[in-house]
């Protein structure tokens, strides 16, 4: 089986509506060539994701509400130009945020070789010019220049997640990280010599019942890098 193979087939009718009406209910308005390339993506992951073992999501209707509308959701709070999306494993959410936003730059960085071979393979099959994917761990990663928001998927406790992302992040630059909760008590804990601001929003997506919120920290101090904790 070649994975590399653009897939032949289209979502199924009721997948397609259930893609366009969860959008339209999150406020975005995307462009038929947008919807298709995020169709496309969902077809792209469901067909390697039976070699690569992607994600443990296999059904269409779940990768759309809890990964493509999940990464979309986040769109209102993602600010800047430069963008890197760390920990991205299949893609998620820098593709689908780099499909809604054509006119920033992402960079997708993954530990896992697998997952960015993978995700470079979407670039081309996408035709996104807006994306770059490296194969690196995140505190060996050193950035010409620096990002105005970095996102993540929570792979740490958020303190080990800032210790983590500092040195990569613009000085007015920002820390989104989504997590599958509120998580009051982390922000809690964090040193006041670590952050200046944080706002945890709570995320409602369509036909998603669980709790999602994402965290927004500014005015990052960086600290000595850990070496373990990026999966």
């Amino acid at each position: 089986m070649n994975v590399a193979q653009k897939p032949t087939a289209q979502l199924p009718t009721s997948c397609q509506t259930l893609l366009e009406t969860s959008i339209k209910a999150l406020n975005l308005t995307l462009s038929h060539a947008q919807l298709e390339q995020l169709s496309l993506f969902i077809l792209l992951i469901q067909k390697w994701n039976k070699i690569y073992n992607l994600t443990a999501i296999n059904t269409v209707d779940e990768m759309i509400k809890l990964h493509i509308i999940d990464s979309l959701a986040i769109l209102p709070v993602v600010l800047g130009e430069r963008i890197i999306d760390i920990g991205t494993g299949a893609g998620l959410p820098g593709i689908p945020l780099a499909i809604a936003c054509p006119d920033k730059q992402f960079m997708l960085l993954d530990s896992n070789a697998k997952k960015t071979r993978f995700v470079q393979q979407a670039i081309v099959e996408l035709k996104l010019t807006n994306v770059s994917v490296l194969h690196q761990r995140v505190e060996s990663y050193r950035p010409e220049l620096l990002y105005d928001t970095a996102i993540t998927r929570a792979f740490a406790s958020l303190q080990d997640i800032i210790k983590l992302t500092a040195h990569v992040i613009h000085p007015d630059g920002q820390l989104l990280a989504m997590k599958g909760q509120h998580a009051e008590t982390e922000i809690a804990a964090l040193p006041s010599t670590m952050i200046a601001y944080t706002r945890c929003t709570p995320l409602s997506l369509p036909g998603v019942n669980a709790q999602r919120c994402v965290i927004q920290i500014t005015a990052i101090t960086p600290a000595p890098l850990a070496s373990t904790l990026e999966s």
